[in-house]
């Protein structure tokens, strides 16, 4: 009796276990997933997120410590890692990341970034001629209406810099053509003094020959005028 109690308790501990491992592996799978779920939520978060706002990819509030930054930026960088995740927009939204926190981590251009949050905030109040103190800056619709107006703010800004690119590359290329032409030019000039000199020689002894040349014929024409003054003047005598 003894022994077929003991063998129900070993059968009914096996199913425990069983049991148990069951539930252990339900809630490793299920946590998994979860974390999968979370991975793919915050990738398609950054690829929907203002890629010219590095706050907004990194899901952060404007004026933040940079402590702040490094470890948000570090907690986001492992979970959406694409070695840690088969997302394939993991590589984009990773690359994204990483561009939102070297700009915020660099001091002129997180300078020019607030300094556009902060003048669209002051585009609205002067638009609805609030003051800095009016209570609607508090609202979550306030909060809405200077996202959509930072957006704006940053595209004009994006438009102008690319622009000045623009002029500055097209500057830069006409004054690298003038560079080139006048390099051309002097490198023409040199190559036509270097022919100049090489044919010096053969210009000063042609010149030598026809100046001899010129000296024979004219003491040989001096000497026929010479005779025939000489005739003319016997034929007075005669």
């Amino acid at each position: 009796m003894a022994d077929a109690q003991d063998s129900y308790d070993a059968l009914a501990h096996e199913e425990a276990s069983a049991a148990a491992a069951d539930d252990t592996s339900t809630l490793d799978a299920l946590e998994k997933e979860a974390k999968e779920f979370d991975k793919d939520a915050e990738i398609d978060r950054i690829l929907k997120a203002f890629r010219l706002d590095a706050y907004a990819v990194l899901d952060l509030q404007p004026g933040v410590p940079e402590s702040d930054i490094k470890a948000v930026y570090r907690k986001k960088s492992l979970l959406i890692h694409p070695d840690k995740t088969a997302n394939p927009a993991a590589p984009d939204a990773f690359d994204r990341l990483k561009k939102a926190q070297t700009e915020l981590m660099d001091e002129k251009a997180r300078e020019r970034l607030d300094e556009a949050i902060a003048d669209a905030r002051m585009l609205l109040i002067r638009a609805n001629k609030w003051t800095v103190d009016s209570p609607e800056l508090k609202t979550a619709a306030f909060r809405k209406q200077w996202r959509e107006k930072t957006r704006e703010v940053l595209v004009d800004n994006e438009v102008r810099r690319r622009k000045q690119v623009k002029a500055q590359m097209q500057e830069e290329g006409r004054a690298q053509k003038k560079e080139e032409a006048e390099i051309e030019e002097r490198k023409r000039k040199r190559d036509h003094q270097e022919k100049w000199e090489e044919t010096r020689e053969q210009r000063i002894g042609s010149w030598r020959d026809f100046q001899k040349g010129k000296t024979g014929g004219a003491g040989g024409a001096g000497g026929a005028g010479g005779g025939e003054k000489k005739k003319k003047k016997m034929k007075v005598l005669g």
